[in-house]
């Protein structure tokens, strides 16, 4: 099951941290929007992301929710049909909510980085350290640690939770 680090924190402007990330980025700015729906699932988290009627991507991840850098196991799968997927999954497992965000997208070497502007929550960045097969997770948060240092991301900023749970809490 393919697996990455992840880090998330609240960022007061993305804008500044967009010009900096475009000044070494290998790849980027690429803007996507995405209307992500969540279902009940007690093995993990399970979303089916749509950028449009006609393409998105049912994703099932495993995480813990803490602060700093967190290994997530996951697996993807397109759908040409989104919108029947969707409410095929909301009858068999029901919805658990709903995120919708404007998400920038940065590659600095194998992490993605997310600027996202989410609805009803705010800013916030996300590193994705994408980890080889057998490669230790510590390599990856080693990695992910360095990244945030250079983007000027503290401590305070990181959050342990995702949007959706930060929605649900409403946790602005």
């Amino acid at each position: 099951m393919p697996r990455n680090i992840e880090i998330k924190a609240r960022i007061d402007n993305l804008e500044l941290l967009a010009a900096q990330l475009a000044t070494f980025a290998d790849q980027g700015p690429i803007e996507i929007r995405q209307d992500d729906t969540f279902f009940n699932c007690e093995a993990g988290r399970l979303k089916l992301r749509a950028f449009s009627a006609h393409e998105g991507e049912l994703i099932f991840y495993r995480r813990p929710d803490q602060l700093g850098p967190k290994e997530s196991f996951y697996v993807r799968s397109s759908s040409q049909a989104p919108d029947s997927l969707r409410e095929a999954l909301s009858l068999a497992y029901g919805q658990s909510g709903r995120v919708k965000k404007l998400r920038t997208l940065f590659l600095v070497g194998r992490t993605r980085v997310h600027l996202d502007i989410v609805e009803d929550l705010g800013q916030f960045m996300e590193l994705e350290v994408v980890l080889q097969d057998t490669e230790p997770a510590r390599a990856g948060e080693h990695e992910a640690r360095q990244l945030m240092q250079r983007l000027g991301v503290a401590a305070t900023q990181l959050i342990d939770a995702a949007y959706v749970d930060l929605l649900r809490k409403g946790d602005p």
